[in-house]
């Protein structure tokens, strides 16, 4: 009998969606338009925020963020190596320069006490990221971004739908506390477009120079110029990029949208079983969530024992049928880093890249199908 493949992710994807996208595509307007302006104003709903922008993936949003905060050439910008590589990048894209510092391994997450050493006179913000869907210490990164002048920027590419607690009042990721919060639509987070992007904020000229920088610099929207009575000659008043979303992408986001909150509570739940089902192995760390923080569990990321063979144990999964994924890569160990200068060490983050192995986790798991993973994983670590 052959075995059941179980891969890493699945998107939750139906007829609502396949409808929705049929029904731009026979308005005729497909570019950014009526579907978009719907989109960002119930994704802003959601989360809590004053403004949404979409755009086309949360690279874009991250460069956007930054241009609009004015990072530019030779300035610092705190942040993790600890995350994809589309982080550093976005600085990288600015002029600016990423400076690393390391992580707290139980939440892979950046580590607050580290950031007050990391900053010199060039340094202009914090790029913190919710990493694979954890909340990280807002909380204190804030603090320190208060006290010594510095925009705060949250990479929440995994985290729709994390919540994090200030005091005794919770809150939805994307509710910037800082300047903005960056969202991705890619298949693998809990709601897709295929592939895009969304910037949250409070701050209205903020809002208003996204808008502007992601339209090529344009002083009125194509849905504007188009539905005005009179003739409209736009103007460009800034360089500015074509990094839009469609409303064919921003259809199928509404009724992600709506699924949300079943498909929260659906992971939570896996993962609180995943959880379970370590307790008493020992030699598998599940991952940490802190009582200050709900994760959406976009990820879940075990910690093998510290001399296992990390690629043998994923090749041994693979084989039985079972696709995992290496733990999260670190930006400075990459050839396109090779000579990032490194100030601090980042052994946290090198040691979560190493021991780190995500497993499967999407809506239509079974019960059964998350005991063949852990036994499985237990098996290929004894080996």
């Amino acid at each position: 009998m052959a075995i059941q493949n179980i891969p890493i992710a699945q998107p939750s994807l139906g007829e609502a969606e396949i409808e929705a996208i049929a029904e731009v595509i026979r308005s005729g307007w497909v570019t950014q338009g009526p579907e978009v302006a719907r989109f960002e104003s119930e994704f802003a709903k959601y989360v809590g925020s004053g403004y949404a922008v979409a755009v086309s993936n949360c690279t874009t949003a991250l460069e956007l963020s930054l241009r609009a905060l004015d990072v530019k050439d030779g300035d610092e910008v705190i942040t993790v190596s600890h995350s994809f590589i589309a982080t550093a990048n976005a600085i990288m894209s600015c002029g600016a320069v990423p400076v690393f510092v390391d992580i707290d391994l139980a939440t892979y997450n950046m580590d607050p006490a580290l950031i007050e050493r990391a900053i010199t006179p060039r340094t202009r913000a914090i790029l913190c990221v919710h990493q694979i869907g954890m909340p990280c210490d807002l909380p204190a990164i804030l603090e320190i971004a208060d006290r010594r002048g510095l925009e705060v920027i949250e990479d929440a590419a995994c985290a729709i739908g994390s919540e994090i607690r200030f005091g005794n009042e919770w809150r939805r990721i994307g509710n910037p506390q800082g300047k903005v919060a960056c969202f991705s639509f890619h298949p693998r987070k809990l709601l897709t477009t295929g592939d895009g992007g969304m910037i949250t904020t409070n701050d209205i000229e903020l809002e208003t120079r996204l808008r502007r920088l992601r339209h090529h610099g344009m002083s009125v929207s194509d849905r504007e110029r188009h539905s005005a009575k009179e003739v409209v000659f736009e103007e460009y008043l800034e360089v500015g990029f074509n990094y839009r979303l469609t409303d064919v992408q921003a259809a199928m986001g509404r009724i992600q949208l709506k699924g949300l909150d079943d498909r929260l509570r659906t992971r939570r739940e896996l993962a609180e079983q995943y959880r379970n089902l370590f307790i008493g192995h020992g030699q598998v760390l599940p991952p940490h969530e802190p009582e200050w923080a709900k994760s959406n569990w976009q990820s879940y990321c075990v910690l093998l024992p510290p001399k296992s063979s990390q690629k043998s144990v994923m090749q041994q999964m693979l084989n039985r049928g079972i696709s995992t994924r290496r733990g999260v890569m670190c930006a400075h160990l990459e050839p396109a880093y090779a000579a990032a200068n490194i100030r601090s060490p980042l052994d946290l983050s090198q040691e979560a890249r190493d021991r780190g192995v995500i497993l499967p986790l999407f809506e239509t798991l079974t019960e059964n199908d998350l005991e063949r993973v852990v036994d499985e994983l237990h098996d290929a670590v004894r080996v």
